[in-house]
């Protein structure tokens, strides 16, 4: 298997920034990325995020469509049990045929109480409904007149139009971290998606339980396996850390704050400078400094762990867009082809 990179949007920003000039520069960086040569691009999905506006990420992606060139547009991820399934499928079918069947979708069931509670969701069914929704999107990708009839969604008859370009519709991938929510996705799921927090250690076990998992389903193993993963580069290794050590460490704040396990940021850190808790937190989680190190860490990650899909979120909450463009631009000519490279011997 070989190794496809792409770009994770940030669609998180102080709510007292301009969205349009954000909006602006999303466009960019996914132009940027299809000029060289990136394999895809994802957003992610968020509400109520105390301070800071977030893009809706189905209407973000079908807007990007038409910049996408041949990449991919993945979903990382829809928190589905807020959502009805007729919804999802309706949607993603369209942006599927506005991007040629090149869409991947990525579902998890959410963890933040405040999100279920605005969209009328009770917490304790979000198994049931991420279950019970997965099963209606497939049906809807490729049946017609779909009965449905469970505690959670009711359908009669019910056919999405237009259908999605892929045939049966995209992939469905799901994100977990949990040993159960993991094995689970092995059984309901095309392909896996680690989440950011995870160790390569953590991330490489995962893996291996959503392969076993699969394997005693009588299911074929999977031929993707993704990571939302961290990385910056730039041309001196020091000025890499110090661009994002504030805005990770705020943002791995948030995600404890949010009640996300094993954010890396649960140790007491009293006493420490911001370079030694930016150390503890990328340790083994992280791809940050020059070309030279982040052509080893991303294929580290394919030869070490086993991912075959990477998504580089290369700005955060508050990070300075022209950074941001910078480090795509030497991915893309000195980190990626080396990788590719490299791979390919």
């Amino acid at each position: 298997m070989s190794l496809k990179m792409g770009i994770y949007l940030n669609s998180q920003h102080p709510e007292d920034e301009d969205a349009g000039a954000h909006l602006r520069a999303i466009i960019e960086q996914v132009k940027l990325a299809e000029r060289l040569g990136f394999d895809s691009v994802w957003a992610g999905e968020h509400h109520l995020t105390d301070g800071f506006h977030f893009f809706p990420q189905l209407a973000l992606l079908s807007h990007l469509a038409a910049y996408s060139g041949d990449m991919n547009l993945g979903t990382n991820l829809v928190l589905l049990p807020l959502h009805p399934p007729v919804d999802i499928a309706e949607q993603v079918a369209l942006i599927d045929q506005l991007c040629g069947g090149r869409f991947i979708l990525t579902l998890g069931q959410g963890y933040r109480q405040e999100e279920f509670d605005a969209f009328g969701v009770d917490m304790k069914d979000r198994l049931a409904r991420f279950v019970d929704g997965i099963q209606v999107i497939r049906r809807l990708w490729s049946e017609r007149d779909v009965d449905h009839e469970t505690e959670w969604y009711s359908l009669a008859g019910a056919t999405v139009r237009p259908a999605p370009a892929q045939p049966g519709g995209p992939p469905i991938w799901i994100g977990a971290s949990a040993e159960r929510a993991i094995k689970r996705a092995g059984r309901l799921a095309d392909a896996f998606m680690a989440m950011p927090n995870a160790t390569k250690g953590e991330v490489t076990s995962q893996l291996q339980m959503f392969g076993d998992a699969r394997a005693q389903a009588g299911l074929a193993p999977a031929l993707e396996a993704g990571r939302l993963i961290e990385v910056f580069c730039h041309s001196d290794s020091g000025e890499a850390r110090r661009r994002v050590a504030p805005h990770l460490l705020t943002k791995y704040a948030a995600y404890a704050s949010w009640g996300l396990q094993n954010s890396g940021s649960d140790e007491n850190v009293e006493g420490q400078s911001v370079e030694e808790q930016f150390s503890h937190l990328a340790k083994d989680r992280f791809v940050v400094g020059d070309p030279d190190e982040v052509v080893e860490g991303l294929v580290a990650q394919h030869q070490e762990v086993g991912l075959t899909h990477l998504t580089m979120r290369v700005t955060w909450p508050g990070s300075d867009p022209a950074h941001a463009m910078e480090c795509i631009e030497l991915l893309g000519t000195e980190v990626l082809p080396r990788v590719r490279r490299r791979l390919e011997m």
